[in-house]
């Protein structure tokens, strides 16, 4: 049984309690498996990483997925936990919430759909894909051997489609992703009581029923959205006079849209330096104000608009909205820019630690492979944040000038450490004990043949 090195073993300790011995030693070296594995991150190609091709018994490692008893989401609760520590030890714990597609085909996918992707879709070209539906929530802090901020996902959960089998077998309804938002969202609110929390979404969250839910917690949530330039505005409703019958009003006189203040001449701006997507310092202009969102049949949510815009018309003007009005707008704006390096960890996750390249069939399987390869992203994170030894070595070339490592190198440090243990590893299993380095070699040598 492969046994990783101090530097892994110290964080991955923090998960042992929640499996049983055997399937605790098999998961751990499923994991590092799946790091090693060059190219094809199939659960077989984690055991061929560590020598473990001619084991007997390989069905047991399948067993971890498909049928051991354990709870991701309390591994999700134990990942946050060090990653709060490590990162956020104080202040506020800003999150992102986003989902994905992952593209699988195959008839035992019984939550497979076709979906739309984003990924390859634009204003000119609408893609569609066939795969899964994923929910993510993903811890958004800024790296310092980095020097740019990483989206950590932490908790993943499958959103299938309303044509999902089971809703109808099983009579269960069908959650939209605003409910299986909210679900999300109180799950973490728990985890985390006394910290404040910022949740940063992009505007298929910006729904009136998630807003008021967020704002009438008993420690509310701050929500910081996109919102639509046409959305219905009011005044705060006013005080009810003594002896008035009817009902309480909900607002008060309707505001001037947001568009029509991007063509007002009285709108009153801003200009600011921020740092925009890509890392690029940008000259902007913002405007600012409260209001009362309000739409017939849903509850009246109080927030504070922004609107954001480019003097030198480089990008299209933008609104976002939160439901923390003591924010400012440079603040909100900076907030909401952390969102897009969750795609970033989205990529990055497809190309290195297979999100799209496995085949388990089982429900259940399925359901735990692909939180576990995100988590893995933070997992990677937070090995190199505790050796700081690791933090300055990247790979540069000279015609690549790299100025601060990325998640390949961080992904290769661990993999140094997870080779060098494993060269002992083979070495004892070996009988010929004088050539230990020959066998590594041949092992390497192996995987890299068949990488493609």
């Amino acid at each position: 049984m492969f046994t990783p090195p101090a530097e892994v073993s110290a964080v991955l300790s923090a998960f042992a309690p929640l499996l049983t011995q055997p399937s605790w030693l098999r998961a751990q070296a499923l994991l590092c498996g799946t790091l090693l594995a060059p190219a094809n991150h199939t659960l077989t190609a984690a055991l061929r990483a560590l020598g473990l091709a001619d084991d007997p018994g390989f069905q047991n490692y399948h067993r971890v997925l498909n049928r051991a008893r354990w709870s991701a989401r309390q591994l999700a609760q134990v990942l946050l936990g060090l990653l709060v520590a490590a990162f956020v030890p104080a202040g506020p714990v800003i999150v992102g919430l986003d989902e994905t597609i992952e593209r699988r085909r195959g008839r035992k996918l019984t939550a497979r759909a076709i979906y739309r992707d984003a990924a390859r879709s634009s204003k000119e070209c609408f893609q569609k894909t066939s795969g899964l539906r994923w929910m993510t929530v993903a811890l958004l802090v800024p790296v310092g051997w980095a020097a740019r901020v990483w989206a950590l996902p932490f908790l993943t959960a499958l959103c299938p489609s309303e044509r999902y089998g089971p809703y109808a077998e099983r009579g269960r309804r069908h959650k939209p992703l605003v409910e299986r938002a909210r679900g999300l969202l109180g799950q973490v609110r728990r985890w985390l009581p006394g910290r404040a929390l910022i949740v940063v979404a992009d505007s298929s969250y910006a729904a009136l029923e998630l807003l008021a839910w967020c704002t009438r917690q008993s420690r509310p949530l701050t929500l910081i959205s996109r919102l639509r330039l046409d959305a219905a505005l009011y005044r705060p409703a006013p005080r009810r006079q003594r002896g008035q019958n009817g009902r309480p009003r909900l607002k008060g006189r309707r505001l001037p849209s947001l568009a029509r203040r991007l063509t007002n001449a009285h709108t009153r701006w801003q200009g600011c330096r921020l740092c925009w997507y890509g890392g690029q310092v940008r000259r902007l202009q913002l405007a600012t104000g409260t209001a009362v969102w309000y739409r017939g049949g849903k509850p009246p949510v109080a927030i504070r608009w922004v609107l954001v815009r480019d003097p030198k018309g480089r990008c299209e003007p933008r609104a976002l909205l939160s439901t923390d009005l003591s924010l400012g707008a440079r603040q909100i704006v900076t907030y909401f820019i952390r969102r897009w390096s969750m795609e970033t960890t989205f990529q990055e996750a497809r190309l290195y630690l297979g999100l799209e390249g496995q085949r388990q069939w089982n429900d259940l399987a399925v359901a735990r492979s692909t939180p576990i390869r995100l988590g893995l992203f933070s997992l990677v994170a937070l090995l190199v944040q505790g050796q700081p030894s690791w933090q300055g070595i990247f790979r540069r070339s000279a015609w690549y000038e790299k100025a601060q490592p990325t998640f390949a190198d961080a992904l290769a440090q661990v993999r140094r450490a997870l080779w060098q243990q494993l060269g002992f590893s083979l070495s004892e299993v070996r009988v010929d004990e004088q050539k230990p380095m020959h066998v590594l070699f041949e092992h390497v040598a192996e995987l890299l043949a068949y990488a493609t």
